[in-house]
């Protein structure tokens, strides 16, 4: 038992002496720190677009809700449905009713262009026409600023995402719809769901603005439970007057975000990679210059007894607690500058932009933390190695 404690007491000791050692090689010591500051905050920073557009989608559906579009098209940009049709849809089995009927809105889709607030160049926005069960299909509809629109006129209601992205969205502002300006009579939320980078108006009134008589892209039904979505999707692709496509809204919005997650989170390991092996080399200059300025008190430890594995955990120690210092701050950083932090992106299924708002998530600080503690562990090795190495008389002779 006396062997292990004396070895833990070898690491404390040589570990000791290193950090407080660290003002003599503060310049060093202070560019590593920075360096892997700066790879975790780069990484942090990017993986947070990715949960923050990843949770706009996921936040937009819900498992008793299900959207139809007509077969072989991936996105309501591409579907198209009679009234006819929609009517169908809505009287399925499966399908929730409330005392207005079921629980089922057939939808029109078109984008128009508003300038962003960043740049002042034009961006595609959604404009979205429902009926009246949208705001009992489509989950946390809130009116938070104005009024509602009224059903048959020219009005429309705003996502406080694309009342935040773009200009000129305001309550009381007007936008260009067709050859018409149609005044912003409301500002709604939707939880934070891609909802909020659309502007609503009625079905009706947008057909009859883009003469599209009476056709629509998609139907979204509330189901009577996520169990019903089964013998609804059933119903529905196997009536011979059908040729429709049906997916849970939470699926739906899932594949909308998978592809550009997937290319976002590349990229931000890809350049948080290269940043890292800067880093490293830093790691590795810091850790070297410990040992070279400790070259005579790692001879006089070593001719004292003390082994070189406890020269080489000590000295990584080191190393890592270097590391983890630029880990947490770099975390920092990225959390106070990225969190919340909204912006727009395209989603490239419907060509349309999608506001959100950056989530620097727990998981993702601790993913730069295992960042930084790799780059440390890394750049510590070779010197460690070195330093355990070093030949007692000729550490000595630096006396």
């Amino acid at each position: 038992m006396a062997g292990p404690i004396n070895w833990l007491l070898q690491i404390v000791s040589i570990a000791r002496f290193g950090l407080l050692s660290i003002p003599r090689r503060r310049g060093a010591v202070v560019a590593t720190v920075f360096g892997i500051a700066g790879v975790v905050t780069v990484l942090v920073g990017v993986l947070s677009i990715a949960a923050g557009f990843e949770r706009a989608m996921a936040v937009s559906g819900s498992p008793d809700t299900a959207i139809v579009l007509r077969s072989g098209a991936d996105s309501e940009m591409v579907s198209g449905l009679g009234r006819d049709e929609t009517r169908v849809i809505a009287d399925s089995p499966g399908v929730a009713h409330s005392a207005e009927g079921p629980l089922s809105s057939a939808e029109l889709f078109v984008i128009i262009d508003i300038p962003k607030r960043s740049s002042g160049s034009d961006a595609n926005v959604p404009l979205r026409g429902v009926e009246r069960a949208a705001f009992q299909v489509h989950d946390n509809f809130k009116i938070i600023r104005g009024r509602m629109f009224d059903w048959g006129k020219d009005e429309v209601v705003v996502g406080t995402g694309a009342a935040e992205e773009f200009d000129g969205l305001e309550v009381g502002s007007t936008i260009k719809v067709g050859r018409a300006q149609w005044p912003v009579v409301g500002i709604f939320t939707a939880n934070g769901g891609v909802a909020e980078s659309e502007i609503w108006t009625g079905a009706t009134v947008l057909q009859e603005t883009y003469h599209r008589g009476d056709s629509f892209q998609s139907v979204q039904a509330k189901l009577i439970s996520p169990g019903a979505y089964e013998q609804f999707r059933d119903a529905l692709t196997s009536n011979p007057q059908l040729n429709v496509k049906v997916q849970r809204q939470t699926d739906y919005y899932f594949e909308r975000s998978e592809t550009m997650s997937r290319l976002i989170t590349t990229l931000g390991f890809l350049i948080a990679f290269l940043m890292a092996i800067g880093a490293v080399f830093g790691a590795l200059n810091t850790m070297y210059s410990s040992v070279s300025t400790r070259t005579r008190e790692i001879g006089t430890l070593r001719a004292l007894g003390f082994g070189a594995g406890a020269v080489v955990v000590a000295l990584m120690i080191e190393s890592l607690v270097l590391a983890l210092i630029g880990g947490v701050l770099g975390g920092s950083v990225a959390y106070f500058a990225f969190n919340g932090f909204h912006t727009s992106t395209m989603n490239f299924q419907s060509f349309s932009q999608v506001a959100f708002a950056f989530r620097v998530t727990p998981q993702l600080l601790l993913r730069g933390i295992i960042w930084a503690a790799a780059i440390g562990l890394i750049g510590g090795l070779l010197p460690a190695i070195r330093a355990a190495r070093l030949p007692i008389a000729t550490a000595l002779r630096e006396l």
